[in-house]
């Protein structure tokens, strides 16, 4: 039975030919996507030599999708990164003005090729029962999630359960209340998602896991059905990982033709048939048509229109001294 990969980076090999050029390109990118990029990888290698005659060497780097944003601030010299959250590539370009404020605009949907929604993984039989948000906050329930300050999954699950909180209960106040019962059921924040998969999974911690849908399937899938199964809630939100050349590097490095390639391949049916295989929602209408069955309609919630967009959300919630630094100091 194949385990879940630890390592935090991954080098992607291409067959040994001939060619006139060799370009590496270094992807930094966020926890759960290992198994995507080590399908979608060689797919480009194999167009891109195509294309051009040329070889490309993609490498990974992976971890919670703040603390890789931190690493291309300080010096990580990726050409791309392909992140949990807009607000992570916004603090890119920001802090260290390495690509522009309008980089969301450069690719279709924000930026975003395919997207995902928050779901809970239980153990096989569902032994606790757990249906909804509200069961997350019953007593004697271990829920893992990991750290939203380290973590941009962590962040998607954070404002699907404050948005079912203050559907159901109709208040900001009511929604802290309920979000503030949930986390006093936390027994450990992993810093990045894969890591709160592996405590769940791999070692046993938990009733059930808060995660991506795409690693939900994956789990199901890796390490067994006969051991776990999906739980959707009545409402979720809808989890957009986006993706960006990161300019100054690409201009630097001269790689911005295969960074752009790359990033625009990710639409492409093909790769949008990739996707959908490793769980992830495509664009693509004809490729979601196809895989309907793996992804159940739910409502969603969007982080314009529910919480205002990133900046603010990021404010109001994650920054230090915002609502989650108080929810959680509380259960220290």
């Amino acid at each position: 039975m194949r385990r879940f990969a630890l390592f935090t980076v991954l080098g992607l090999l291409v067959p040994a030919m001939a060619s006139a050029t060799t370009v590496n390109l270094l992807n930094a990118s966020y926890d759960p996507t290992r198994e995507l990029y080590r399908d979608v990888n060689p797919a480009f290698v194999r167009m891109w030599k195509a294309r051009t005659g040329d070889d490309v060497t993609i490498n990974q780097s992976h971890g919670g999708s703040g603390k890789q944003a931190r690493s291309v601030i300080d010096g990580l010299e990726a050409d791309v990164v392909t992140l949990a959250l807009g607000y992570d590539i916004d603090n890119i370009a920001r802090r260290a003005g390495l690509l522009p404020a309008g980089w969301q605009a450069r690719l279709p949907g924000n930026s975003t090729p395919f997207y995902s929604t928050i779901v809970f993984l239980v153990r096989k039989g569902n032994p606790k029962a757990i249906r909804d948000w509200d069961d997350l906050a019953r007593p004697g329930i271990k829920v893992i999630t990991p750290n939203p300050k380290t973590s941009g999954g962590a962040r998607w699950n954070f404002l699907a359960a404050w948005g079912y909180g203050q559907k159901t209960y109709g208040s900001p106040a009511a929604a802290e209340a309920f979000v503030k019962r949930i986390f006093a059921n936390v027994p450990v924040l992993d810093s990045g998602a894969r890591g709160a998969t592996v405590n769940f999974a791999e070692r046993g911690l938990g009733d059930v896991l808060v995660t991506w849908e795409n690693e939900a399937l994956l789990a199901t899938r890796e390490l067994g059905a006969d051991r776990f199964e999906i739980v959707v809630p009545s409402v979720s939100i809808r989890a957009e990982p986006p993706v960006a050349v990161i300019d100054k590097l690409v201009d630097k490095r001269g790689t911005r033709a295969v960074a752009e390639a790359y990033l625009q391949f990710l639409y492409t049916p093909g790769a949008q048939e990739i996707a959908a295989r490793n769980g992830y929602r495509p664009r693509d209408p004809a490729v979601l048509t196809r895989h309907q069955g793996s992804f159940p309609a739910l409502p969603l919630f969007e982080i314009e229109r529910n919480f205002g967009g990133w900046a603010k959300a990021q404010k109001l919630f994650f920054a230090d001294g915002g609502i989650f630094d108080r929810i959680y100091a509380g259960e220290q």
